[in-house]
């Protein structure tokens, strides 16, 4: 289940809407300063009922991956993952640990594999990884981009950026991410905010927001 609950109208394509959200009091946030990309090897699995993160293979619309149990990365941890030979790039979710892989292959639910371009046949492909700082240490991003996968479910999510954040009270601060959505030849820039209490970390809203649209990318 995704770490969140919303309520909303019924979503508009172009519009906006806003999700309210009642925060696990148990989450942690941790970030890592390395920011290079990192050569390593992806197979695919269609998931099972139960990981060892205790994560649905389901969490992110299939967006989720497993790890060597050797590897640097964490559980909740979200990579970028790209497929050098289509120039493809997605964003996963680590949801499970596999025992004896290498520490730098993933194995992809079927779903985010497809989401580069690969063809199932490959049964194993070359990527690049790169753990995502910004979101680990800007926290609500994380949850920002669950809600985004939620709401464009046929979209992958190709890049993200931190824009900033702002001071609306002692009680209140808001922070503001863009996050590139792309389905076939459409190519959407979507604004996400969160506002939140600084002194609790309880949010009070999220917002999306369509600020650009193309149908013809590429």
């Amino acid at each position: 289940m995704n770490p969140y609950y919303f309520y909303t109208n019924d979503f508009v394509r172009d519009g906006s809407c806003t999700y309210v959200y009642d925060p696990m009091s148990n989450q942690t946030f941790t970030g890592r300063d390395n920011n290079d990309w990192v050569e390593g090897q992806s197979t695919w699995t269609e998931g099972g009922e139960v990981t060892k993160c205790n994560i649905p293979w389901s969490d992110l619309e299939y967006m989720t991956t497993a790890v060597s149990n050797q590897a640097p990365y964490e559980c909740g941890e979200i990579l970028k993952v790209k497929f050098p030979e289509t120039g493809r790039e997605i964003l996963v979710k680590v949801v499970d640990t596999v025992d004896g892989y290498p520490p730098h292959r993933l194995n992809l639910h079927r779903q985010a594999f497809l989401a580069l371009g690969a063809d199932l046949d490959f049964g194993i492909i070359d990527v690049e990884i790169k753990p995502s700082p910004e979101l680990e240490e800007e926290m609500f991003g994380r949850y920002l981009l669950e809600v985004l996968q939620v709401a464009y479910p046929r979209y992958d999510v190709t890049d993200y950026e931190f824009i900033g954040e702002e001071e609306l009270s002692d009680d209140r601060r808001r922070e503001t991410y863009e996050f590139i959505v792309e389905s076939g030849d459409e190519r959407v820039k979507v604004r996400g905010t969160v506002t939140y209490n600084p002194q609790t970390d309880r949010v009070m809203s999220f917002d999306l927001e369509e600020v650009e649209f193309d149908h013809n990318n590429g």
